[in-house]
């Protein structure tokens, strides 16, 4: 796992670094986005009555943020990102709201981190959810991202994020959790 981010955060600095001067795109006033894509999420429970020995695959939609630029390097966000997971034959998923500094290095080239509200809660489509746990903690979040496509005020990129957080648990369980996920992601100034 370490090999394959080392690849991916050397890979976005090489291309960040072969990059022309030019600023075919103005940053300037309300942000919005959204990403889609996949990862692994890795789970843990403090008392171990369910056991995750192996990370499982799962999609991550809608990663969404919401802001302001402040410059044209420099923008203050609120964001939302998290990945679904399986336990005990039903879906859940691991979110969290976070509020997020997003910088760029270079042109094309950004890097983001966040920390705030995490959420485990039932998937909503999902029969009974109403008799499925809500857990809340807290998480924090670094992401990169390197934008392949500029418009005058729409920008596609490629991301990744590394999430990490726990939830609070019934009879003092905290139940912690690992997300890296790679996306797409689709943005307008």
């Amino acid at each position: 796992m370490k090999n394959v981010l080392i690849i991916i955060f050397t890979f976005c600095a090489l291309l960040s670094y072969g990059q022309n001067d030019t600023k075919p795109i103005d940053r300037n006033g309300f942000v919005i986005g959204f990403g889609i894509g996949g990862g692994v999420i890795s789970i843990s429970d403090s008392d171990q009555a369910v056991p995750f020995d192996d990370a499982q695959a799962g999609g991550s939609f809608p990663n969404l943020k919401v802001g302001w630029m402040v410059n044209d390097r420099l923008a203050i966000l609120a964001t939302y990102a998290g990945m679904g997971y399986e336990l005990e034959d039903k879906d859940r998923s691991f979110d969290a709201l976070m509020p997020s500094v997003q910088y760029w290095v270079k042109d094309r080239w950004w890097i983001n981190a966040g920390a705030g509200l995490a959420m485990d809660f039932p998937a909503l489509y999902e029969d009974n959810i109403e008799e499925e746990d809500w857990n809340f903690g807290g998480a924090v979040a670094f992401s990169t991202g390197y934008e392949l496509v500029q418009k005058k005020s729409f920008v596609l990129d490629l991301q990744t994020q590394l999430q990490m957080g726990w939830a609070s648990l019934d009879n003092d369980i905290n139940r912690e959790v690992v997300v890296l996920s790679f996306g797409v992601g689709f943005n307008w100034f």
